[in-house]
């Protein structure tokens, strides 16, 4: 990791630490998330054919947007540097074009998985009870690290792509609202035709399929292999692709 690029993410962090609202909504969201799901929701929801209850059906969706919403954010943060001049004062600096959009993406990583951490903390003392060995723990931690960097990577291309910070906020509403067309608010097998074919096909599905899996020792057959397909797929696309928009757009 280069000086420059660790500086940029502790610019990021520390930008984060000053702005209240962005501490509330990384600490309580995944609280109230939680907290709705288990007590509003969940004792009108059937979870199917699993035969979960719903506590232990919902929590991989909760983790999924506790992290990936914060992640979202970030296509604003670029888009404020961009349309802020803070670019500008970067550019007279000795600074690689990449470690700008790296700083922003890895900064969100450690600060939204922390997100997951706390709405998983928060399901526990609401009665979720895991049956996950070490080796299941630490793929838990893979597949939700590797969620919120895909969701980071694709903010900071969405933030380059757009022209004003309102535009880039569009983004964190479709993140957002990803697990719940999944298999992890509701079973897919309950939604109509339609809506059940996309649930069933999307990205969000099989990552909260192989979470469940994991976290209650459950059969996960191929989620786990697609989920990783999608992570790493959106990761390889979005990264060089945001580096090279980066790089267009700050070029003299």
């Amino acid at each position: 990791m280069t000086a420059a690029l660790r500086l940029l993410i502790g610019r990021s962090l520390r930008h984060e630490l000053r702005t209240p609202d962005s501490l509330i909504v990384n600490t309580a969201l995944p609280v109230i998330i939680m907290v709705l799901f288990v007590y509003v929701f969940g004792g009108a929801i059937s979870t199917g054919s699993s035969g979960l209850a719903y506590i232990d059906f919902v929590v991989p969706a909760v983790l999924l947007m506790s992290g990936g919403y914060g992640a979202a954010l970030t296509a604003v943060n670029i888009a404020d540097d961009m349309t802020g001049g803070m670019i500008d004062r970067f550019r007279t600096l000795p600074i690689s074009g990449w470690a700008v959009p790296a700083g922003h993406v890895v900064a969100s990583v450690i600060r939204n998985v922390g997100s997951s951490a706390i709405a998983l903390a928060a399901a526990i003392l609401l009665g979720f009870r895991p049956y996950a060995s070490l080796v299941d723990w630490l793929l838990v931690l893979a597949l939700v690290t590797g969620y919120v960097l895909a969701m980071s990577a694709l903010a900071v291309l969405w933030g380059l792509l757009v022209n004003s910070t309102q535009a880039a906020g569009a983004f964190s509403f479709i993140v957002l609202f990803l697990p719940y067309l999944s298999d992890g608010v509701v079973p897919a097998e309950t939604m109509p035709g339609a809506l059940r074919a996309f649930a069933e096909h999307q990205p969000a599905t099989p990552i909260v399929d192989a979470l469940r899996a994991l976290l209650l020792d459950q059969p996960m057959g191929s989620s786990g292999v697609v989920a990783a397909g999608w992570l790493g797929g959106a990761v390889l696309i979005a990264l060089p692709t945001a580096a090279l928009l980066f790089r267009r757009k700050t070029r003299s």
